[in-house]
């Protein structure tokens, strides 16, 4: 029978809800924000209006690529802080109040560049503060939906973050055309219009979020037991003492306990050191690094970030079909956005997305380099030759399905990935480093990309088109697949001990050596594992057992 979500678990009907879908949409509010506020500054930069205000007129190539470097890198550079440093907040207030002040901080950053009124100043500012609140968003949003999500749907859910992520990026694509055919350039309206648009979402996630409960992991975290119960309970929509629910805490629990410090030791500097060298982590950490910079570097943001420039080197002239053709791009992402969350990611699964999407998504770039080394369309647009042939056409096309097999596949599974497989102990500290990574390369790649369409042209996509084939073979050796496994199950699959591990090899050792009581078994234990030692009632279980 056909159906949209992985089949290699058990997960009961109950657990695929309109509850879980819901909040999974009320949270990536936040992920709207954030696309919006990515696409919207490139054709914002593209209006008469803005450039006029912002001393974007009259200027060389070179500054006015230093100009717009500036006002998008400097988003980036406060996603970056906003992801590595909150994390503590989602530690120790919960998911959900982190979500809360991360919103605040969104709203305050998009309200300053509305207020701009044409100084550069304040567009920086704003736009560094709104990026604080994004990377807040981007980091604690997709984790909260992984630890709330059934294993079946997980990866669909985490999709609706980049669902409408995209959609928010589509809608900043086509309100910059709107605005900019129907509103005069005579005063600060038409740019003001689509920054202000960005508080919308931002609102939207403050208010819905009462809604949300806490994730019942973290309460697992906090000892918190009959929060977790009633909060799991309700999510699924099972009883409390269905089978289900009790096996999901039971493994939930095992994980804590083991992924908590030695007795006399606290989550210390020294202590998250350590955890994330050990065996089994720093793997993970390592895959997920290098997923994010990957993602980067497929060359998706030479085009999200500066798409009228792009197809500019395509020979398209005038601001209005500059934005117009941008427009389109804005519908591919989102469409692939959906074929990736509704069906790639849970019947194709995660490893096998990455490969396909790195080799296929490699070949419209190898065409769009090939077509501006040839044809020189930018040149002969200069020159004002303006007629596009069909081999024009095709490399308009190009760069649509370039942006459709990129979402489908790069974009949303390294955020599905990256939230899923880290330990719960040291979750959000893993996501903040890979998120902060994330965003790091995307300032990297965003302030060097005017240079590189300026100085390298159709070298620019023969750069990333390579890079693609390269990270498609990196994925078929490195990346395990985890589609339909429980965030628990994550232990094994990266070769670290689990809680189903060690129990076996407690108990092996136990009869091999005939040790029979509760001292004993503990010993085994801690020369099995010396830095993780067994809990009491752990030990206890074992024993009745």
């Amino acid at each position: 029978m056909f159906n949209l979500h992985a089949d290699n678990n058990d997960d009961p009907p109950e657990v695929r809800n309109y509850r879980v879908h819901l909040m999974a949409i009320i949270m990536s509010m936040g992920s709207v924000a954030m696309g919006y506020d990515t696409s919207v500054i490139g054709g914002a930069m593209a209006l008469d209006s803005f450039r006029r205000d912002f001393g974007l007129e009259g200027v060389s190539a070179r500054a006015r690529d230093t100009l717009q470097g500036n006002i998008v890198s400097t988003f980036q550079a406060g996603t970056f802080f906003g992801a590595l440093l909150t994390f503590p907040l989602a530690e120790k207030f919960g998911r959900r109040r982190a979500i809360m002040f991360a919103a605040a901080i969104f709203l305050l950053g998009g309200s300053i560049m509305t207020a701009a009124g044409g100084r550069l100043a304040m567009i920086y500012t704003g736009r560094a503060i709104a990026g604080f609140g994004i990377g807040s968003v981007s980091l604690i949003v997709p984790v909260y939906i992984a630890e709330t999500a059934p294993p079946s749907i997980r990866g669909r859910l985490v999709g609706i973050f980049e669902i409408l992520s995209q959609g928010g990026g589509m809608l900043g694509f086509w309100i910059n055309y709107i605005v900019h055919r129907t509103i005069p350039v005579q005063g600060h309206t038409q740019w003001i219009v689509p920054l202000g648009l960005q508080l919308l979402p931002g609102f939207l996630l403050m208010c819905g979020i009462f809604w949300c409960p806490e994730s019942p992991r973290w309460y697992v975290k906090k000892d918190r037991w009959e929060d977790a119960v009633k909060t799991l309970s309700w999510i699924r929509k099972l009883p409390q003492d269905h089978y289900y629910i009790q096996r999901e805490l039971q493994d939930i629990q095992e994980q804590n306990q083991i992924g908590k410090p030695p007795p006399g030791e606290k989550h210390t500097f020294k202590y998250y050191c350590r955890r994330l060298f050990q065996k089994g982590t720093r793997n993970r950490i390592a895959i997920g690094l290098a997923l994010m910079a990957c993602q980067n570097m497929t060359g998706v943001n030479i085009i999200t970030y500066y798409s009228p420039r792009i197809f500019e080197t395509l020979g398209i002239t005038g601001t209005d079909t500059k934005l117009f053709a941008t427009g389109f791009y804005g519908v591919a992402k989102t469409l692939g956005m959906i074929i990736f969350s509704l069906w790639l990611v849970e019947k194709v699964g995660r490893r096998s997305g990455l490969i396909y999407g790195a080799f296929i998504g490699s070949i419209p770039m190898w065409y769009l380099g090939g077509y501006v080394f040839k044809a020189d369309p930018a040149g002969a647009a200069a020159r004002g030759d303006t007629s596009r042939n069909g081999w024009g056409y095709l490399a308009m096309v190009c760069v649509y399905l370039y942006g459709l097999i990129y979402c489908a596949t790069w974009q949303g599974i390294t955020w599905v990935y990256c939230s899923e497989i880290f330990p719960i102990d040291i979750r959000m500290l893993c996501v903040a480093l890979t998120t902060a990574d994330q965003w790091l390369w995307s300032f990297i790649v965003s302030r060097t990309t005017p240079y590189m369409i300026t100085s390298l042209g159709y070298g620019t996509y023969f750069f990333f088109a390579s890079l693609m084939v390269l990270m498609g073979f990196w994925a078929w050796w490195c990346i395990p697949e985890t589609k339909g496994k429980t965030l628990e199950d994550m232990e094994e699959i990266f070769g670290a001990p689990s809680a189903l591990n060690s129990r076996t090899e407690l108990i092996t050792k136990t009869s091999d050596s005939e040790l029979g009581s509760e001292k004993d078994i503990g010993v085994v234990y801690v020369e099995t594992h010396p830095d993780r030692p067994l809990p009491q009632q752990s030990i206890t279980r074992i024993v009745s057992s």
